[in-house]
């Protein structure tokens, strides 16, 4: 039997036992508790993560997706573009293809009974592959030497360009607007008559036509024979159109609105060159009419022989230094007029001349089409002409001059090529091709066979004063100009 006092001991111990054993499994669950906590806490952040990378990654993915859309839209895009860009050159070079394949069709329909067939044909191989067209004749008679692509040349009619400056310079004398230095009254333009037309500088010439004004610009090119048939005998003639109503500055420097044969333009520098006749161009039909060719006149110009005269030396300009110079050989006494401008769906080259100026013996106008085409190439395709006719222009003939003044042509240059692009605040992507004088030390191409030859200092004499006088006989019609 144990005693009392280790029975009470024991229960002491019980009782503590009972007492400390809720306290210990409190203890137990908190701690459990805790650690689950603890190990429960990741998960949520793990999971939170989880879900801002599914939305990053879904958004990346959208802005991906957004991307290769912009993409294939922005390839699309330039795929219909360059698709629109090869369709385009296609029409182009079809077009162009058309062109010459008509210009070849034409010229084996001319008729060329009458003709001169040298002429005919140093202006056939100077053409060459280009499609246009080319009249030869006599500027003193009228006689036509030769008519390439006489369906251009006599039946359709072509945007003048800047060869109508040849017009606006004869309008501007007359009316006083160009002054007798060859300045524009009322401007500070700085550059005078004869670089003008050297260089083709439309700021010039539109200051010139404003001031003569539309209706009176009409007037010359009626007087100098635009508007209206040569009077040619050949079928289908076009009289062209002049600008009625038009108040564009551009009608003075580019020849906005106005339509022209090539036949007439040469007309045009005939009388420039022949005292001031009209003449009426003429193919010599019979064997007779070759051997002894008398031409006729519709009329004598009712203006001063020295207003039509002063516009040579800007020719012999554009010949010698200006905008022609590396197409032509300016030693043969050439005078001409550039001219370069978009018509008729594509650009126009133009070449309107005389030669030799002292006593001129053949015109020749050049009109070419096509997207390379520019006033200096068509000067190229007339200098060939004139190359192969060379004898024609330096041999004695018996041909009597017929201007009827005493004239000095001989330009005096005061700027160069660079100062009159400068001066030219009207010049725009269809004007006269002046950058090719620009570029030094270029030989010539064969659309430019020819050397550039530096330009003539001021005073120069580049070819003997003119002093010529005409036969009263020689007007067989009377005149018939009358002044508005």
């Amino acid at each position: 039997m144990s005693s009392p006092p280790r029975k009470l001991s024991m229960k002491i111990i019980a009782a503590v036992v009972l007492l400390l054993l809720p306290v210990s499994v409190f203890a137990q669950k908190s701690k459990t508790k805790s650690k689950t906590a603890t190990k429960k806490a990741p998960l949520v952040k793990k999971t939170s993560s989880n879900k801002n990378s599914r939305a990053d990654a879904a958004k990346a993915a959208a802005a991906k997706k957004a991307e290769e859309a912009r993409r294939r839209a922005a390839d699309e895009v330039r795929r219909k573009r360059e698709q629109a860009a090869r369709e385009a050159q296609a029409r182009r070079l079809a077009f162009e293809r058309g062109l010459r394949t008509s210009t070849v069709e034409n010229i084996s329909v001319d008729v060329t009974n009458g003709e001169d067939l040298e002429v005919r044909r140093a202006a056939v191989e100077a053409l060459g592959s280009k499609a246009g067209t080319v009249v030869v004749l006599e500027p003193q008679t009228g006689k036509v030497l030769t008519i390439v692509n006489q369906d251009w040349g006599v039946r359709q009619s072509f945007k003048p360009c800047s060869v109508i400056k040849l017009v606006t310079s004869v309008a501007g004398i007359n009316e006083n607007v160009i002054t007798p230095d060859g300045g524009v009254s009322g401007s500070n333009i700085a550059i005078g008559l004869d670089d003008a037309l050297a260089y083709s500088n439309n700021a010039y010439f539109q200051r010139v036509g404003v001031s003569v004004g539309n209706e009176k610009m009409i007037n010359y090119a009626k007087f100098l024979g635009l508007g209206s048939p040569t009077g040619i005998n050949l079928p289908g003639e076009t009289a062209g159109r002049l600008p009625y109503g038009n108040g564009n500055a551009r009608i003075y420097s580019h020849g906005d609105d106005f339509q022209v044969t090539p036949l007439q333009l040469a007309v045009l520098v005939s009388a420039l060159s022949n005292g001031g006749r009209i003449i009426i161009p003429q193919l010599p039909r019979a064997g007779y009419e070759k051997a002894a060719f008398r031409g006729s006149y519709k009329r004598l110009v009712d203006l001063p022989g020295s207003t039509l005269q002063t516009v040579l030396p800007g020719m012999i300009g554009a010949a010698a230094y200006g905008t022609a110079r590396n197409g032509v050989d300016a030693s043969l006494g050439i005078a001409g007029k550039t001219g370069s401008c978009i018509g008729q769906g594509t650009w126009l080259g133009l070449f309107a001349s005389v030669a030799p100026v002292r006593n001129p013996r053949l015109a020749v106008v050049v009109i070419t089409r096509g997207q390379s085409e520019r006033g200096k190439y068509a000067a190229g395709v007339a200098g060939k002409i004139y190359n192969a006719l060379r004898s024609r222009l330096t041999q004695r003939v018996g041909t009597t001059p017929l201007a009827k003044v005493t004239t000095e042509p001989k330009p005096k240059p005061k700027v160069d090529a660079k100062t009159s692009l400068k001066l030219d605040d009207a010049r725009t992507e269809d004007s006269d091709d002046e950058i090719g004088t620009l570029r030094k030390g270029k030989k010539g191409s064969e659309d430019t066979p020819n050397p550039k030859k530096p330009a003539p200092k001021a005073g120069q004499e580049l070819f003997p004063t003119i002093v010529i006088t005409p036969k009263s006989q020689e007007i067989t019609r009377p005149r018939i100009v009358t002044r508005n």
